[in-house]
């Protein structure tokens, strides 16, 4: 059975859609052009963060630890994406959990075909471990961290995106 071919919306500089989609991983975007994607920031209520590490065959930051995320698929929109990411990512149903989006920022690559935009989102919620059950292509573990103890990964070079999204650790 092939993949589904999945696609992207192509955005603006102002974050608006242009009404044009792009394949994934395709970076054919131009300077001014744009993909949207979403950083899920999952608390318990004891105020422990969900974070997985990245398996080791990844083409980019194995073994790196991170929040659940990726790319916002054509058709959808941020709110929806994240839900979708941290369900596929660690199992988790946070439709429930208190929480919403935080704050966007913008990454621009000139010349590489790849700027975005990211939506980080935070939910707090109730779930045990026995809860999470992670994509086996995408983590080989996870941790229940304080904010402190995810600090210390940023410092180390070893937390994806963490000087972008360091401000969702703030409870």
């Amino acid at each position: 059975m092939s993949e589904k071919i999945e696609f992207w919306d192509i955005y603006d500089s102002s974050k608006k859609k242009t009404g044009r989609t792009m394949r994934r991983n395709d970076w054919c975007l131009k300077d001014d052009e744009y993909h949207l994607t979403v950083l899920g920031v999952i608390v318990r209520r004891d105020g422990k963060f969900l974070i997985t590490r990245r398996v080791m065959d990844k083409a980019w930051a194995p073994g790196w630890w991170e929040v659940s995320g990726g790319a916002v698929m054509a058709g959808e929109d941020s709110a929806e994406a994240v839900k979708r990411e941290v369900a596929e990512e660690t199992g988790l149903d946070i439709a429930n959990f208190d929480g919403g989006y935080l704050f966007s920022y913008k990454r621009e690559n000139p010349g590489e075909g790849d700027n975005y935009f990211v939506d980080i989102y935070r939910y707090t919620g109730d779930f045990s471990e026995n809860d999470i059950c992670l994509q086996q292509n995408e983590a080989d573990s996870y941790m229940l961290a304080s904010a402190e103890e995810i600090r210390a990964l940023g410092e180390q070079g070893i937390f994806l995106h963490y000087d972008s999204i360091k401000k969702a650790f703030e409870l």
